[in-house]
């Protein structure tokens, strides 16, 4: 039994004698879920009495919490403040020459006139998964880690508040996101699921849902687990959806095309579409896709659109910064979008800006830079740890290149390099820091296999490639900022709000209370 197996079993069993917890209790009855879902509605019904709002957006940035969006502020502050730039604090005041750190510069939705914040704890989890809290988001009901918009059990599902619009009030509904669309937290608005890895099965309730607008990256497994069921894509033509795959045909697109599937044409890891920082210009961002959403959806009777921002969180997963602040801000260029779509219709659009959950335990921060960051130096990033993995430790291991050419590449690319007798500047390696690499390169050199670490091995790389993570890591350092897992932590999110409602969603309450707020107001059943 190795130390991965000894410690979930050892959890398991505290899990198993803490009924707190959940995961261990049994699951309540349909009667106790009906009364605990009455008393929400309850809770929130005074807000049916204003105003409804006739269009709705909702942005999810998976895996952002505070620590994203203000990193990405701190960021955007740093790089635009020219003292800054100029003279970066450090540890000794004689080197400032009397620059002030101006502050972050807020991202839109940071600005908008609400804002509350959400406890994401699932049934099971003080540190929940993306099924489970945008289940709670998107139908105001708590199930477990994994499962999607059904109970406890698997057995009783639950219908989301895109359901019900669509099919009560005849609102026209779309569903954007920058990883699959068959991802847990896309899937959250349209399917129902025992498992969020039953991809081909949410992948037909997708198509069944007959919702207008799907856009972003591709569906996982469109032709079933094993290869041979029909494919999706064909499915959904069949149901009359216009599938494009490719940015021209996307851009023809209009409302007179009715329901449309738009996959991103330059599709990246896990057929996503791209980190932020490895978009090139003139290829379609989020903000494109939500452009194209309300181009398709536009209506008298109104539209709800989901749009989540989906790498946020598996470049958290993989502790890299440079790329967590770019997605980040990318969601924000998305919810411009929005903004200006309210401006033109201000007495009709409600705005949401939240996460489903906080991944990476992100701090802005760090041991060895004690009070100080130095934001600037994630400027020196120029593409995410995927692509460098991709394009260039692969050929590394494939060439049996030398360290000391890669790390030519490390300079060119993130900025880190080795000392050469000079003066040297920030991101300068120590020796300490050298070592870290030439580790992780050796490693990286080899057919390791990630499932049979050293515990001490799991801390230092997760599950990625050691030679990218330590890259990060160190950068990541570099900057004063620093990150604590490579999975979900238990952070509530922020819940931004402006336009039509917006007063509703003040506070610090229950996730399942987006829900609930939202059904009140709009006048679901």
């Amino acid at each position: 039994m190795n130390w991965k197996t000894r410690l979930t079993a050892g959890l398991l069993a505290g899990v198993a004698a803490l009924s707190l917890t959940g995961c261990a209790s049994t699951p309540a009855s349909p009667a106790a879920e009906a009364e605990r879902t009455a008393a929400v509605m309850q809770d929130t019904a005074v807000y049916a009495a204003g105003k409804t709002p006739k269009y709705v957006f909702l942005f999810i940035g998976d895996g952002m919490s505070y620590p994203q969006f203000q990193a990405a502020a701190d960021y955007l502050g740093a790089v635009a403040d020219p003292d800054y730039v100029k003279a970066e604090p450090s540890i000794a005041l004689a080197d400032r020459d009397g620059a002030v750190l101006n502050g972050p510069k807020a991202l839109n939705f940071m600005e908008f006139d609400v804002a509350g914040s959400a406890v994401t704890y699932d049934s099971c989890s003080f540190a929940p998964d993306s099924a489970s809290t945008a289940t709670s988001i998107a139908t105001g009901h708590k199930t477990y880690s994994g499962m999607i918009n059904v109970d406890e059990t698997g057995t009783r599902e639950y219908e989301t508040i895109a359901e019900q619009l669509h099919a009560q009030k005849g609102w026209k509904i779309g569903v954007i996101s920058s990883v699959n669309l068959n991802h847990a937290t896309p899937a959250a608005f349209y399917a129902h699921q025992a498992s969020r890895n039953n991809y081909y099965e949410i992948g037909t309730e997708l198509v069944e849902s007959g919702f207008e607008y799907f856009a972003g990256g591709a569906l996982l497994k469109p032709n079933g687990a094993d290869g041979d069921q029909t494919s999706l894509y064909e499915l959904a033509e069949q149901a009359g959806y216009l599938v494009t795959d490719t940015q021209a045909e996307a851009e023809q697109v209009t409302a007179q095309d009715g329901k449309v599937i738009l996959i991103d044409e330059h599709l990246a890891d896990s057929d996503s579409m791209d980190y932020e920082l490895d978009r090139p210009d003139g290829q379609w961002a989020l903000a494109d896709y939500v452009e194209k959403g309300i181009e398709v959806l536009d209506n008298d009777k109104g539209f709800f659109m989901m749009c989540e921002g989906g790498k946020i969180d598996w470049a958290c997963h993989a502790n890299d910064a440079g790329s967590t602040v770019a997605d980040t801000v990318a969601l924000a260029d998305a919810v411009q979008v929005a903004v200006d779509f309210a401006k033109e219709h201000p007495n009709d659009t409600l705005i949401l800006v939240t996460g489903d959950h906080e991944t990476g335990g992100l701090s802005i921060g760090f041991a060895g830079t004690d009070y100080d960051t130095y934001l600037t130096n994630l400027a020196s990033q120029k593409m995410s740890y995927t692509k460098f993995d991709v394009e260039y430790v692969a050929a590394y291991k494939a060439n049996k290149t030398p360290f000391e050419t890669a790390m030519k590449d490390v300079e060119e690319l993130f900025g880190l390099n080795l000392p050469t007798g000079g003066a040297g500047n920030r991101l300068t390696l120590t020796s300490y820091e050298i070592q870290r690499l030439k580790d992780a390169y050796q490693l990286a050199m080899t057919d390791y296999d990630s499932d049979a670490y050293t515990q001490e091995q799991y801390v230092l790389y997760g599950t990625y490639n050691p030679f990218s993570v330590t890259i990060t890591h160190i950068l990541n350092n570099k900057s004063g900022v620093d990150f604590t897992s490579y999975s979900h932590t238990g952070l509530p999110v922020a819940v931004f709000a402006d336009g039509v409602g917006a007063e509703a969603f003040g506070g610090y309450y229950d996730n399942t209370q987006i829900y609930a707020k939202l059904a009140s107001m709009l006048k679901v059943q």
